[in-house]
């Protein structure tokens, strides 16, 4: 790495309890990013108060270790990486290794050409790992957020993507949960309404290990409120 100015690429990604799955994760994020010869910073975004070593393993892999402010919310963690990141790209992927590391460089080769580039479980060849109730509750989901906000993307819910920083920081984010990764997306298109998107197709994995923190009523609940906020009152 070099300095954290002027980098090419942030990667952040929102870390909760996530120290055994880091661990397997860092060495090969670390390998992967490196082989594209781009400048670069991984930020770490822990919980306010530290809750297992995921600050002494950054230490260890030498990467950027924050604590994200205000709450222990997804929402927070999202805030402080954006305020944080000194890239280009801001990359956000998930700590669990749902989102697979060896793919980042099939997502940048099109950070040129599109303001935005999905890893898509729905479109080509990608697949998902999850049960067939959750797929099927998740297409939905997706399927009327992307008409009633007139987003064009079919996987609107899934935070594997690639931003230009220049068009994320400017923006009041106010969802406190995962329904963040929607306002993000929404407020970009809404801000430029001929953004371009580019889904590439991405086989979106279980998590490796311990338990996941999102709730399903939560998740749903939240998405659908959100929706009602950004169509109406944002």
């Amino acid at each position: 790495m070099t300095d954290r100015k002027n980098k090419d690429i942030s990667i952040v990604i929102p870390a909760y309890c996530e120290e055994e799955n880091l661990v397997h994760l860092l060495p090969r994020l670390i390998k992967t990013i490196k082989l594209t010869k781009l400048s670069y910073e991984i930020l770490i975004l822990d919980s306010i108060q530290p809750l297992d070593k995921t600050e002494a393993l950054c230490q260890k892999f030498k990467i950027k270790y924050l604590n994200r402010k205000g709450d222990n919310s997804y929402g927070s963690a999202i805030r402080t990486g954006i305020k944080e990141a000194g890239g280009q790209y801001i990359l956000f992927m998930d700590a669990d290794g749902s989102h697979t590391p060896e793919f980042i460089p099939k997502l940048l080769k099109f950070r040129h050409e599109y303001q935005i580039v999905v890893a898509s479980s729905y479109v080509g060849n990608g697949k998902t790992e999850n049960s067939s109730p959750l797929i099927l509750m998740s297409r939905i989901l997706n399927w009327t957020y992307a008409y009633v906000l007139s987003i064009p993307c079919k996987d609107i819910s899934n935070s594997f993507k690639i931003y230009r920083s220049i068009d994320i920081k400017p923006l009041k984010l106010k969802a406190k949960n995962f329904d963040i990764v929607e306002e993000l997306i929404y407020k970009v298109c809404q801000n430029k309404p001929n953004t371009k998107i580019k889904e590439v197709p991405f086989f979106f994995k279980k998590r490796m290990f311990g338990k996941t923190k999102r709730n399903l009523f939560v998740f749903v609940f939240t998405f659908i409120f959100t929706m009602f906020k950004l169509r109406f009152l944002m």
